[in-house]
């Protein structure tokens, strides 16, 4: 006899928070304040009863970072920058009901991380729970419907304040990009375990320079509010950006996160005044994509003096652009994205954007 299928339903809703293991984590919710724009809203350390890390919560628009520093050598956060560097350790995601998502998750065959707990304080009650995901990358299933305080119980005001500079108009995550070394089985992860559905494919025919290549498979759910591209190396002549990545983060993890933004001009003129550092493109890219794009209304000179891409598809078109790597290694970077109907990722854009990591990567000597 057929097995029964699993029918718990998981209610995804979207992206909760994405939490950051670090190094420092005073120092990197600073840096996030001051480059990118974002208020500093909840704190959590011994101040606030907690007693073996110090996080800071970063927030703009309905983004949500959680920054985590370890407050002894001995502990799990300790370690997990001495092997990865400052990276994602966390892409949570919201639920209407933890508990049922953590039951459901490990009924379709996910490994549990964190058992469903319940945290309250006067503020109401927050339950929690999580399963496994790619190296050491795990989902935390939120359950805050009954919860009105400060991101979670634990969590108090914010010692730091946000330093002054111009709004930059930062939204929600557009999608978290994750490499790993074989895709197809995280693939099949998403689909029979969260219920994801495969949204675009891309072969190393449609990522590739002169020097190397990656292949990306897109799976969304949360009905198309989590988006979580996942890359694999390719076969090229030199090392390519996912196999850097898996070098220097020992393993799978988050590489990009991408941030939407309603005016990517303006979001760009500030985080430039702010200290941001992008990836440069060659002026011959304007020269090719003004040609091809030209009926579409945009200030070409603008997009060229910032930096901006620009590219199309049935739905409509996007505007993005690229940070450098924003830790000490060569891991983790960000996409700033403005949609105007397109769904896509910028595929016309991939070969700019490849050459443009390959100059980083040679400067480093790692390509």
């Amino acid at each position: 006899m057929a097995a029964t299928p699993p029918t718990t339903p998981l209610g995804l809703q979207g992206i909760d928070h994405l939490e950051f293991w670090v190094g420092n984590a005073r120092s990197t919710a600073g840096f996030f304040a001051s480059h990118f724009g974002f208020d500093i809203t909840a704190y959590a350390g011994p101040e606030t009863g907690v007693r073996d890390r110090a996080s800071y919560v970063c927030e703009q628009g309905d983004i949500r970072f959680v920054f985590t520093g370890a407050l002894a050598p001995e502990s799990e956060i300790a370690e997990h920058v001495r092997l990865h560097g400052d990276g994602v350790k966390d892409v949570a995601f919201l639920v209407s009901d933890a508990e049922a998502a953590h039951r459901g998750a490990l009924e379709r065959g996910a490994t549990s991380d964190r058992e469903p707990e319940t945290v309250e304080d006067e503020t109401g009650k927050l339950v929690r729970a999580s399963i496994r995901a790619y190296g050491d990358t795990r989902h935390t299933f939120v359950e805050r419907s009954a919860y009105s305080g400060r991101f979670m119980p634990g969590y108090g005001e914010a010692p730091l304040a946000r330093p002054c500079g111009p709004d930059v108009g930062l939204r929600i995550v557009d999608h978290v990009v994750a490499n790993v070394e074989d895709m197809k089985p995280w693939v099949a992860f998403y689909e029979r375990v969260l219920g994801f559905g495969e949204m675009t494919r891309f072969t190393d025919e449609d990522i590739s320079t002169e020097y190397s290549a990656l292949m990306s498979t897109v799976v969304e759910g949360g009905e198309g509010k989590i988006v979580l591209p996942i890359n694999e190396p390719a076969t090229g002549k030199r090392k390519s950006q996912i196999e850097e990545y898996l070098d220097f983060y020992r393993g799978p993890g988050v590489q990009h996160i991408a941030l939407r933004t309603q005016d990517i001009v303006g979001a760009v003129r500030a985080m430039r005044e702010r200290g941001v550092r992008f990836l440069r493109i060659p002026d011959t890219y304007y020269e090719d994509v003004a040609g091809r794009l030209a009926d579409l209304d945009l200030d070409w000179r603008t997009l060229q003096e910032l930096g901006i891409l620009v590219d199309r598809d049935h739905d409509g078109y996007l505007l993005q652009i690229f940070t450098e790597n924003v830790m000490d290694r060569p891991t983790v970077f960000f996409e700033i994205i403005q949609r105007e109907g397109s769904r896509g990722f910028g595929q016309g854009n991939f070969k700019a954007l490849f050459v443009a990591i390959e100059r980083e990567q040679e400067r480093r000597g790692n390509l």
